[in-house]
C-alpha cells in the first residue's frame, strides 16, 4: 500500500483514539441529542489529521492548489500540513481550543479567499467548484465557533462574534447543499461532489432527498429560537449513520484499489463528509443570542430560587 495511504489511515485511527478517550465524559454525562452533539469535536479532529498526514506524506498530491505566486510553495504544503495536525489533537483534547479553533478557521477562510473563490469566478458555472467555496466556508465557520464556545480565552463579545460569523457561514452552506440534493439526488449525500452513491445502495434518491431535507430544516432552524441545537443534532447524526453504512464502505472498497489516487480519493470522501458532520454538530453549540439569553434567565431564575429558598 501506498504511504500515503497508510499515513492517513493511520493518523485517523489515532486521532479517532485520541478523541474518543477525550470524549467519553462527555457523552456519557450529555442526555439525549447531547450526546450527539459531544461527538462534534471528534468529528473534525479526525479529518484534520487525515489532510494533515495527505499534506505531509503526498506534497505532490497537493502542492499544485498553492498559488503560482507564493514563494517557497513546498514550504507552505508542509506547513499547512503540520498546522492540520496540530489542530486536531488540539481540538481532540480541548487544549488551546480558543487559539486552534480560531486559525484554523482563519485558514480555511484564507484558502477560499486564495484559492477556491478565484478558481469559481473564473468557471461560475461550475457547480462543483462552488460546493468547494461553500465547503471550505463552513469549515471555517466551525472553526469560529469552536473558538467562540472555548470554556476559557477571548472576551465575551468577541465570543459572540465569532459564533455569530460562523452560524452565518454554515447557514449559507447548509441551504446551498440542500438545494443541490434536490437537484441532483444521484450524488454522495452530505458533500454534494461529482462521485455518486453507488448503484448498490436502495433508495439512493430517496437518501439524497432525505439528507436535503434534512440540511434545509437545519438552515432553516437557525432563524428560529431554540431550534437550532435539537434539528442540528439530529442532522449530524443522520450524516453520521450515512458515513457508516455508505461512506465506510466506499473507502473500504477504494483502498482496495491497486492505484493510489484511488485510494486517496476515497479516504478524502470519507474525511471531507464526516467533518461535513463536524460542522453541523459545531452549529449546533453556537445558539443564537435570543436563546443564550432564554438561558441565562433560566440560570438566574433558578439562582434566585435557591437564594430565597423556593428551590
Amino acid at each position: 500500500m501506498d504511504r500515503t495511504v497508510i499515513a492517513m489511515c493511520s493518523a485517523g485511527v489515532v486521532l479517532l483514539a485520541v478523541s474518543v478517550l477525550s470524549a467519553r465524559n462527555a457523552v456519557s454525562g450529555a442526555a439525549g441529542t447531547g450526546k450527539i452533539v459531544a461527538l462534534g469535536n471528534l468529528c473534525i479532529a479526525v479529518p484534520l489529521a487525515v489532510f494533515g498526514a495527505l499534506h505531509l506524506f503526498g506534497p505532490g498530491l497537493v502542492f499544485a492548489i498553492v498559488p503560482e505566486y507564493m514563494p517557497w510553495r513546498m514550504f507552505w504544503v508542509y506547513f499547512v500540513g503540520a498546522a492540520l495536525v496540530a489542530s486536531s489533537v488540539s481540538i481532540a483534547t480541548g487544549v488551546l481550543l480558543r487559539w486552534s479553533g480560531l486559525l484554523f478557521g482563519l485558514m480555511m477562510l484564507l484558502f477560499v479567499a486564495m484559492i477556491q473563490f478565484p478558481g469559481a469566478l473564473s468557471d461560475p458555472h461550475d457547480r462543483f467548484i462552488w460546493t468547494i467555496v461553500l465547503r471550505e466556508m463552513s469549515f471555517g465557520g466551525a472553526g469560529v465557533i469552536l473558538a467562540g464556545t472555548a470554556e476559557s480565552g477571548w472576551p465575551a463579545k468577541m465570543k459572540s462574534a465569532l459564533r455569530g460569523t460562523g452560524r452565518v457561514l454554515i447557514t449559507m452552506t447548509v441551504l446551498f447543499f440542500a438545494v443541490e440534493h434536490f437537484l441532483h439526488p444521484t450524488g454522495l449525500p452530505g458533500v454534494p461532489l461529482r462521485k455518486e452513491t453507488p448503484v448498490w445502495v436502495p433508495w439512493r434518491e430517496v437518501i439524497d432527498y432525505l439528507t436535503g431535507a434534512a440540511l434545509l430544516v437545519t438552515g432553516a432552524s437557525v432563524f428560529r429560537r431554540g431550534l437550532t441545537r435539537t434539528v442540528a443534532a439530529w442532522t449530524g447524526g443522520w450524516l453520521l449513520l450515512l458515513i457508516l453504512v455508505i461512506y465506510v464502505p466506499v473507502m473500504v472498497d477504494a483502498l482496495a484499489e491497486t492505484e493510489a489516487g484511488a485510494a486517496v480519493q476515497g479516504i478524502n470522501y470519507f474525511a471531507d463528509t464526516l467533518l461535513f458532520a463536524g460542522v453541523i454538530l459545531t452549529l449546533a453549540k453556537a445558539p443564537s443570542k435570543g436563546v443564550t439569553n432564554v438561558h441565562a434567565a433560566r440560570a438566574k431564575g433558578s439562582t434566585v430560587g435557591e437564594l430565597g429558598g423556593l428551590g
